[in-house]
């Protein structure tokens, strides 16, 4: 899956960056999503577009997010087309982009995706052993013990 994060839109309803300035915040948000991106959103390349330009060219690389600036047209135009592509998630609380996108096939995630993990991850096992270096087995060694020491206490 193909992520495309409207940038302005997701920078604007980010309560943790929402003192920052407008540079701050794109920052803030590129390198959460370069970091947490996958358990954010989900496995796949994230795209995020912003309004204007760069100052350099229109699109930036870094680590894992490709970074693209609309330059001459509408952030929401380049996400539109973007989604044309098929097999892409639309990250916006816009919801005019939002329709656009749809009706190109596209799934939508609101922009509080980028926020907080939507995932709940649970642990499989309380204390797994390999973690503590002990040889595969070493819970049933410990049952058995347990079994010899206690049972002469009743």
């Amino acid at each position: 899956m193909r992520y495309i994060v409207d940038g302005y839109n997701v920078v604007m309803r980010d309560p943790a960056t929402a003192e920052m300035d407008l540079a701050a915040q794109r920052e803030a948000l590129v390198a959460r999503l370069a970091t947490r991106g996958t358990g954010l959103l989900g496995s796949g390349p994230i795209v995020v577009v912003f309004d204007g330009s760069s100052g350099t060219s229109g699109r930036e690389v870094r680590g894992p997010v490709e970074v693209r600036y609309s330059s001459g047209e509408t952030a929401d135009d380049v996400i539109a087309r973007l989604a044309e592509s098929g097999g892409v998630t639309v990250v916006t609380s816009d919801t005019g982009l939002a329709a656009r996108v749809r009706a190109a096939g596209a799934t939508v995630l609101d922009a509080e995706s980028c926020f907080a993990s939507q995932r709940v991850t649970r642990r499989t096992k309380r204390y797994p052993a390999v973690s503590a270096g002990l040889p595969r087995g070493a819970h049933e060694i410990t049952a058995e013990l347990k079994k010899l020491w206690l049972s002469d206490e009743e």
